[in-house]
């Protein structure tokens, strides 16, 4: 398909990337009001060099520009993380699979963004992190393609894997956030880029939904490829050098998480109790589709996606619990997070053959769920502010392995016992996270 861009002489062909219908049009307008945008506000003209002089001081302050720029693209990105959620029936059925093998397609992204958070969430402390971003984003266009085109369930997962492993840059963000604002205003700027964090998981379930029902799901990861470009090419023209506060070796970097992770016991009553809490929260969507697509909803992956807007609740409570973190406590608020959590979970069990009890559900485990993340995470910066990365690597790590191990569970709950079984998964995980702030007095 070519157009003749009428901004420039200059012709976009999208031959490559062998869509079709309404998907190519719509990715291609949408390249080309991002070229018009890019041109108008200078993000491609590589001899004004604002954003690379500007440098940025701890406790100094984020402009509003650099602020927005991490909380969009941190809501684009983490999104590839969740395009499969509401699209796993149809891959299970094109690809021929079990519902059991089609549910590791989530499991392993969740674990392949755990190890992205281990092994390169690190690195930000000891590179340049425009490099770690340029590579990320290179691997993870390859890995999105890989799934697109996928002829086998074998392919899709190890793309998968990639995919969460390069689908980290949001955590390298949020330790930006945290720490270049002023104090005061460190839990909203916070907040605010993990709101868009929630808006992008939100909006990543209703598009993929849409456009999975309306195209297929492969269509989907086409669209994630352009949108991945675009992100690449923004991110590396807004974020100022940032000097890395670590030198040594890669091997005593390592190292050192575990001697922070020995050092700081808070660090690991806030990780331990996110985590387990992560897990009960993706026990509801790893097996949601299964469940719509039963009586007495024989819901397709449209209606799947567009419950992902229920969840703008929790999305909007991030800025505020951020905001009044230093105030209520974050005991308190992983008190009400937990209780949040549990009730949501009974009214999914006893209101489940409803679209109220459903859509009241999500609603209420996404406010606990973001009470208890944006508490605890944004509490684990001042541990050790002269290893933000390293901190919010071991706090995020832990974080993963949680959901995926709630995801891991999940799939054979539901092979066992149905939506019975996941909703006993989702209670257990969520009781643990409530028994460890009962226990730790924290």
């Amino acid at each position: 398909v070519e157009q003749k861009n009428t901004i420039g002489t200059e012709r976009f062909s999208l031959d490559c990337l062998r869509l079709r219908g309404l998907p190519v049009i719509v990715l291609h307008r949408g390249l080309l009001l991002f070229h018009g945008f890019a041109k108008k506000f200078d993000v491609f003209l590589p001899f004004k060099k604002r954003n690379m002089k500007q440098t940025l001081k701890e406790n100094g302050g984020l402009p509003a520009s650099i602020l927005w720029t991490l909380s969009i693209v941190a809501g684009i990105t983490v999104a590839n993380l969740y395009y499969n959620q509401p699209l796993l029936n149809m891959i299970r059925q094109d690809l021929h699979v079990s519902e059991v093998i089609t549910n590791l397609i989530a499991m392993v992204t969740q674990i392949g963004y755990a190890m992205g958070l281990l092994f390169v969430i690190p690195l930000g402390d000891m590179f340049q992190r425009k490099k770690i971003i340029i590579i990320n984003f290179s691997i993870l266009i390859i890995s999105l393609l890989s799934i697109a085109s996928a002829p086998t369930i074998h392919i899709v997962l190890t793309a998968s894997l990639f995919t969460g492993i390069c689908s980290v840059m949001p955590q390298i963000f949020i330790p930006i956030a945290a720490l270049y604002s002023k104090p005061e205003n460190k839990g909203r700027n916070v907040g605010l880029v993990v709101s868009g964090l929630l808006t992008g998981i939100l909006a990543s379930r209703v598009i993929s939904g849409i456009v999975g029902e309306i195209f297929g799901w492969r269509e989907m990861y086409f669209i994630a490829t352009g949108l991945m470009v675009i992100c690449a090419i923004v991110t590396t023209r807004v974020l100022p050098e940032i000097r890395p506060t670590f030198k040594g070796k890669y091997s005593e970097l390592m190292k050192s998480l575990l001697s922070l992770l020995k050092e700081y016991p808070l660090l690991r009553i806030y990780s331990l109790r996110a985590g387990f809490a992560f897990g009960s929260f993706l026990t509801l969507w790893s097996c949601l589709a299964f469940k719509m697509g039963q009586a007495p909803f024989f819901a397709g992956s449209d209606v799947v996606g567009m419950l992902g807007l229920c969840g703008i609740a929790g999305a909007l409570s991030a800025s505020f619990v951020g905001k009044y973190v230093k105030q209520v406590g974050v005991r308190r608020f992983n008190f009400i997070g937990s209780g949040l959590i549990l009730f949501s979970w009974l009214l999914l069990y006893f209101c489940g053959n409803s679209y109220v009890g459903i859509i009241s559900g999500i609603i209420i485990i996404d406010i606990g769920m973001q009470c208890i993340q944006l508490s605890n995470q944004s509490s684990i910066f001042g541990l050790c502010p002269t290893a933000p990365n390293r901190v919010n690597t071991l706090f995020m790590t832990t974080y993963f392995v949680g959901g995926s191990l709630g995801t891991f569970l999940t799939g054979f709950a539901w092979q066992a016992a149905e939506w019975t079984g996941v909703t006993g998964i989702g209670i257990l995980l969520a009781g643990i996270s409530l028994l460890i702030t009962i226990l730790s007095g924290k």
